[in-house]
């Protein structure tokens, strides 16, 4: 079988203009080997993006690896609905075990979209069954949480988001970083406001905007000031990204429903879990027929093999001191990026930790400069993605410094060439 040809006839990438990417050579992916991505052709490629931001301990850990096969030669699925299991419930204790103080219970599900949508309706329905109908949210301008229709809504990306407007229920939009704004928002509307919704110290999808110190701790005030559920989505900042398990261990701040994916088992299966106060929980208690119960669910809710790979990522979190050690990979990164900073086609360097967006300068949208940077990068040996014209980096939080160095320098070469190429075009 032609892969490539395959791949053209059969699949739909997301994200992706197709038409463009039949007119390219597609990297085949084969295997992977700690840090790095092997293709069919055995071309070695550091994994720069930690495959879209959920890989932390790399690829074929021995110690995940092992859980996942334990768990496999168990079971490998079986519903929550009416039933539970080992991986599910140890997990759940895990994870309220490192959560922010108050966090008491989780809800599983297999994606951050879901884990987003499950919060809103979560709150929604809290203030509903308090005899208050609550019906609009408060999101970040640029936010971006997810694909399904509750998360769009939520989210404000025109470029992922405006089409779909006409299906959407309305939000209100804070400036990020501008307390003032988001005070003035809930003193006019706090009263029909269910939630505010935000992700923490940085917007990754807007191009990893970074929030200015104390902001996330001031919208905690607020919505305790106005009587206002605070959901966190630390889909992309949890779990090491920022330098902490969760970004918002850094302002002590403890939201009401806290929404987990991603990097929750170290990139190996698809698990999202949305986390909720004690208050919250209780909410949702009664007789069978008040219908008080969260009507929500997914076939593959908890599965077991996911939860086992959960568990195992903590557990090499806690073995290989993975935080501790990756506080001076944090260092080294900021110097590493001090020259790209400096480079003339580079508008902006932002960072939170492990969490980079290179900003270019603005060039002709068909050349789509980000996507010639990420071209010339895997040339050099390594797999990076932008968003738009911003460069992304988000490394596994296991790289070598030696891969990390080298990450930084191919990025650095593929802007030159690219921006260099671009350059030439339009002064032709």
């Amino acid at each position: 079988m032609d892969l490539a040809v395959a791949d053209r006839s059969y699949l739909w990438h997301p994200f992706t203009q197709q038409r463009g990417w039949a007119q390219e050579d597609p990297v085949i992916i084969e295997r992977g080997e700690g840090t790095d991505l092997v293709d069919v052709d055995g071309n070695r490629y550091i994994d720069g993006v930690s495959s879209l931001w959920c890989n932390v301990h790399g690829h074929a850990h021995p110690r995940i690896d092992a859980a996942v096969r334990d768990q496999l030669s168990r079971v490998s699925h079986t519903t929550m609905l009416g039933l539970t299991h080992r991986p599910a419930i140890e997990l759940a204790q895990r994870l309220v075990g490192l959560a922010p103080p108050g966090l008491t219970r989780v809800f599983y599900s297999d994606s951050g979209s879901a884990a987003t949508e499950i919060a809103l309706k979560m709150a929604f329905q809290y203030w509903r069954q308090h005899g208050q109908d609550r019906r609009r949210f408060v999101s970040l301008k640029m936010a971006y949480h997810g694909d399904t229709i509750g998360s769009v809504s939520v989210g404000g990306i025109d470029l992922f988001h405006s089409v779909y407007h006409p299906l959407l229920f309305d939000t209100f939009k804070a400036e990020p970083g501008d307390a003032a704004d988001m005070e003035r928002l809930l003193a006019a509307h706090a009263r029909e406001v269910a939630a505010v919704i935000m992700e923490p110290l940085v917007q990754g999808a807007a191009g990893m905007l970074t929030h200015p110190p104390g902001y996330l701790r001031a919208v905690r005030d607020l919505c305790d000031r106005h009587g206002v559920l605070l959901i966190l989505d630390e889909v992309a900042t949890g779990f090491g990204r920022t330098g902490s398990m969760f970004a918002c261990d850094q302002e002590a701040v403890a939201p009401d429903l806290l929404c987990l994916a991603k990097g929750i088992t170290g990139g190996y299966l698809p698990l999202a879990a949305t986390l909720a106060s004690e208050e919250i929980y209780e909410g949702f208690l009664g007789e069978h027929e008040e219908f008080r119960t969260f009507f929500h669910g997914h076939t593959y809710t908890g599965n077991p093999l996911a939860c086992a790979a959960g568990i195992a990522t903590l557990d090499v979190f806690r073995e290989e001191r993975t935080l501790e050690r990756l506080q001076r990979k944090i260092g080294m990164l900021a110097e590493l990026l001090e020259p790209i900073a400096g480079h003339q086609a580079v508008r902006e360097v932002r960072r939170c930790g492990f969490m980079v967006g290179i900003e270019l300068l603005e060039h002709p949208l068909p050349m789509r400069i980000g996507h010639q940077v990420t071209l010339e990068a895997r040339r050099r040996g390594a797999i990076i993605r932008p968003l738009g014209d911003v460069v992304v980096l988000m490394p596994p939080l296991a790289i070598s410094t030696d891969d990390l160095r080298r990450l930084v320098e191919i990025t650095a070469g593929a802007i030159d060439a690219a921006t260099s190429t671009a350059a030439l075009s339009e002064a032709a």
